[in-house]
């Protein structure tokens, strides 16, 4: 990773990095393509807006940001300090892991805020990404920017009702209230271990193992944790029926990315 400053731009050079696959994968839901490789988002109510300016010298721009801003947020919520050559090169032990690594290289995990990554993954539920994004849209534009659980501290599952959520209404409610009164620490969970941690989210009504293990790997980066969806049962069935390869292990929820994204290409 290098960068330079640039008028009140930044100017980053990253290689194993595309914002396709990176910000509209489903990892995060705030993200909207508004040109050629160009994205708007947020991260919690901070704005960005980033380019890719070549892609074969893996040259980025966000907009408007000072060199403070970009080290103090941006440099860890796009895990610039994680290098995912290496890791690929790793994965690429396995055939199939190589050919999905191959596939998707430009693949990176956002660290995104504990609370803003569970809460979406709560409303993600049954659910598709633009109405997703719908859900998140109104509760950013209700509270002036992405909440938190404090804030929603006297929200009932009625009064949530201009989200048009259904039935996550009252996911969010408990989840809110368990936060709130101390029963569930966000900070002790993403330090427990991984068991522990994903049967602690799990006491949230409404969150099963998928939504715990993405609330860990995207909002605490425990990239051990491994979501599993129809797509990824689908990857373990055909590829893994005996279990990941030796070469993902402590990442396995970073392999999960490459992985999905070349299964679903493959089923297209």
């Amino acid at each position: 990773m290098d960068y330079k400053i640039d008028g009140n731009d930044i100017l980053l050079e990253q290689k194993d990095f595309d914002l396709d696959e990176t910000l509209d994968c489903g990892q995060a839901f705030r993200w909207k393509k508004i040109g050629t490789d160009c994205y708007s988002g947020y991260f919690l109510n901070t704005p960005l807006i980033i380019s890719c300016e070549d892609r074969d010298k893996n040259l980025f721009r966000l907009k408007n940001t000072s060199e403070q801003n970009f080290l103090d947020k941006w440099y860890n919520y796009l895990d610039l300090s994680t290098d995912y050559g290496e890791l690929k090169k790793r994965f690429s032990e396995d055939e199939t892991m190589s050919k999905a690594c191959s596939y998707a290289g430009g693949i990176r995990i956002l660290r995104q805020d504990k609370w803003e990554a569970l809460s979406s993954f709560i409303i993600s539920q049954n659910n598709n990404i633009p109405r997703i994004k719908g859900i998140i849209n109104r509760l950013c534009e209700h509270y002036s920017g992405y909440p938190s659980a404090e804030m929603m501290k006297d929200e009932t599952p009625e009064s949530l009702a201009f989200l048009r959520s259904g039935f996550r209404a009252k996911y969010l409610v408990d989840a809110v209230s368990k936060i709130n009164s101390g029963e569930l620490n966000l900070d002790a969970v993403s330090s427990m271990p991984i068991d522990e941690a994903r049967a602690a989210l799990m006491t949230i009504k409404g969150v099963g193992p998928k939504v715990a293990q993405c609330a860990l790997l995207f909002g605490m980066y425990r990239v051990e944790a491994f979501p599993v969806d129809v797509w990824v049962k689908r990857v373990m069935e055909r590829w893994y029926p005996e279990g990941l390869p030796d070469c993902v292990k402590g990442y396995e929820g970073i392999a999960q990315q490459y992985l999905f994204h070349y299964i679903r290409n493959l089923e297209e």
